[in-house]
């Protein structure tokens, strides 16, 4: 439960991310481990979160880095037992930290027990994957393309048939539509739930299902064609009929029943493509608890009309509770999204700090987020991300949102390993480490410290509706409202000096959660660059 009325503990929540092989190593083989972060819960405990989500943990052959799940019932070695990852439960638990996992139920590793049973055909998990069979001429079964790259399908000779894959093709994609491949993936939740873990985040939560009848995808025109610079092929097309399936939707109910058979937990999801079609705005009670879309990830710009546009269209789903997220593990760090330098802008990093934390949802923060971290710029022999090998150098893959968290600037490796580190860490975070933000009033840390302690009193900006107010770029403004209070949130979204002028300015107390400078005289507030103002009317 919240401090809040009878609102669910995730309602207003901020989750965490930890991508816990670049978190902490606790064993000195450089990479981070369940000891490494259990040695740094009062860290993430004093930043004022709710919960963690972790990267997936179970065993893997590592081709997409832990998105390729070779034995959903155990951990991977490189993390530590078990044994080691209940101590982590404990540990977190004993602190008021909610622990969520991330789980890949769409596709498996083709090292995956299910997958190798299913490439005998009289094998009683023949259908557990999508198998196809060669057109007449031996070529794949369909246009579908792989987001990674190339045709989403790779032939086996054991079957004399084609597999579909949705991303590498090591990660084969389960058939739901098999009941008993369905129920072995709701019982991995029902298991993890059991062990105590709090909820899920679900990867690609839009791909549960696929087309039988495997009719091609349509083209995207020309003209509308965009998106992740890494898969132009894939987004020639609408993934209409390899995912999104408006049938989707019913497959995430049966998710969240599962989830909801144990008290207090909490599952959402990660809606890639096809938002609307796929379910990512369904209400809690008609699909999962809460979900995101890569709409604020693929941003590239603070422009405070996209940020409306995005979230009035939320409006018009009220029963929806989203999760709010700028950055994970698979984009460009925000900071440098949004035009910070190579040595970081502490400016920008408080501003969207502020501005994450007060957009209505779940909030989801991204390890390093708090410090202001950019991205790190990695040359191709550093790269581990198959996405980087396959496109470099038009695009670098997403390793420089991966790499190792500074914690000491005077220890070896920033204090994350004490051996060589499985990514390099980033030159310009030396500055930027805990170490050396930690007391100092004006780094993005504090702030963020700061931010989410006044945050945690405030049940408007954690439950509140909002609601926009007319306002010239670059300034955006709203007003977070829940039973009673009222806290006007007003933000300049450039570097240059801005005004806006409204007859809410003047009202109220000004709180203290801004940054950079701001000044109302009369009903016109005056912001500085990259300011943001906060008052309770």
């Amino acid at each position: 439960m919240t401090p809040h009325g009878s609102a669910l503990w995730w309602q207003g929540a901020v989750v965490y991310q930890v991508y816990i092989r670049s978190f902490c190593d606790g064993n000195g083989d450089g990479q981070g481990d369940f000891a490494g972060l259990i040695s740094k819960l009062d860290y993430i405990q004093k930043l004022g979160v709710d919960a963690i989500w972790l990267s997936p943990v179970h065993p893997s052959p590592n081709r997409d880095w832990g998105y390729d799940v070779a034995d959903y019932d155990g951990v991977h070695p490189d993390y530590g037992t078990l044994a080691d990852f209940d101590a982590l439960l404990n540990a977190a638990h004993a602190r008021r930290l909610k622990i969520i996992l991330d789980e890949v139920l769409c596709h498996t590793s083709d090292e995956h027990d299910w997958f190798r049973e299913s490439l005998d055909a009289s094998s009683p998990k023949k259908d557990w994957f999508v198998w196809a069979d060669p057109k007449p001429d031996g070529t794949v079964p369909n246009n579908w393309l792989a987001v990674f790259g190339g045709p989403g399908w790779a032939y086996r000779p054991e079957r004399r048939q084609y597999y579909h894959h949705k991303f590498l093709r090591q990660q084969p994609k389960l058939n739901w539509t098999d009941p008993d491949a369905k129920r072995a993936a709701l019982d991995v939740l029902t298991q993890w739930l059991a062990r105590g873990v709090d909820g899920f985040r679900l990867d690609v939560a839009n791909a549960y299902l696929h087309d039988a009848t495997l009719v091609d995808n349509p083209p995207i025109p020309a003209a509308e064609r965009g998106g992740y610079e890494w898969s132009h092929a894939a987004n020639m097309q609408r993934h209409f009929h390899d995912s999104n399936m408006i049938e989707n939707r019913a497959e995430l109910v049966d998710i969240r029943e599962t989830v909801d058979a144990f008290k207090d937990r909490f599952v959402f999801g990660e809606f890639s493509e096809e938002f609307e079609r796929s379910g990512a705005y369904l209400a809690s009670d008609e699909g999962l608890h809460a979900g995101y879309t890569f709409a604020l990830l693929i941003a590239s710009k603070l422009a405070p009309s996209y940020i409306r546009k995005h979230f009035e269209g939320l409006n018009g789903h009220p029963r929806h509770w989203p999760c709010i997220s700028f950055s994970n593990h698979d984009v460009i760090r925000t900071v440098t999204r949004f035009g910070g330098g190579p040595e970081g802008d502490p400016e920008l990093a408080k501003l969207l700090f502020a501005l994450l934390c007060s957009l209505r949802g779940t909030t989801l923060i991204y390890q390093g987020e708090e410090l202001g971290l950019p991205e790190v710029d990695l040359r191709r022999d550093q790269l581990k991300d198959p996405v980087g090998d396959l496109y470099y150098p038009i695009a670098k893959g997403r390793d420089g949102c991966r790499t190792p968290m500074p914690w000491d600037a005077h220890a070896a490796n920033l204090g994350f390993s004490t051996g060589t580190p499985w990514l390099p860490l980033g030159p310009t975070h030396k500055a930027l480490a805990v170490s050396e933000q930690e007391g100092n009033a004006d780094s993005p840390l504090e702030f963020a410290r700061h931010f989410l302690a006044q945050r945690r009193t405030l049940a408007a900006l954690r439950l509140g509706t909002l609601s926009f107010l007319d306002a010239e770029k670059p300034v955006l403004a709203y007003v977070r409202e829940h039973d009673g209070e009222r806290i006007l949130c007003v933000f300049n979204m450039s570097r240059e000096d801005a005004s806006f002028t409204h007859p809410l300015i003047g009202q109220g107390e000004v709180l203290g959660l801004g940054c950079g400078n701001s000044l109302d005289r009369g009903q016109t507030l005056h912001l500085g660059p990259l300011a943001a103002r906060f008052a309770a009317l």
